[in-house]
């Protein structure tokens, strides 16, 4: 899969708050480019606890759950847009599926 944009992980690492979520970013970044799914059923496969909140959206929990990153996938194009990164309480005050 393509991951737009590897340039918006690397913002959020890069930021003081988030710096310890680097290397769990930049390996969720590396197994998505090496993945193949054609759709949804098929990432659950490989990654169980990923959740499906709406609007092509999907949460990965990162860091053992204490941060959430929303992307947006489009498996016709074989691509995955990074949406939102964030901890629990920030995750709370948005509406997931429109991230």
């Amino acid at each position: 899969m393509r991951v737009i944009a590897k340039s918006r992980l690397r913002q959020y690492w890069e930021t003081r708050k988030y710096r310890d979520a680097e290397q769990s970013l930049r390996s969720w970044h590396d197994e998505m480019a090496k993945g193949t799914w054609r759709s949804y059923n098929g990432l659950k496969i490989d990654f169980p606890s990923a959740s499906l909140v709406g609007n092509d959206r999907v949460v990965f929990n990162i860091m053992q759950n204490r941060y959430r990153l929303i992307v947006k996938f489009e498996f016709r194009m074989n691509a995955v847009y990074v949406r939102f990164f964030g901890t629990h309480a920030e995750y709370d005050h948005i509406n997931a599926a429109e991230a």
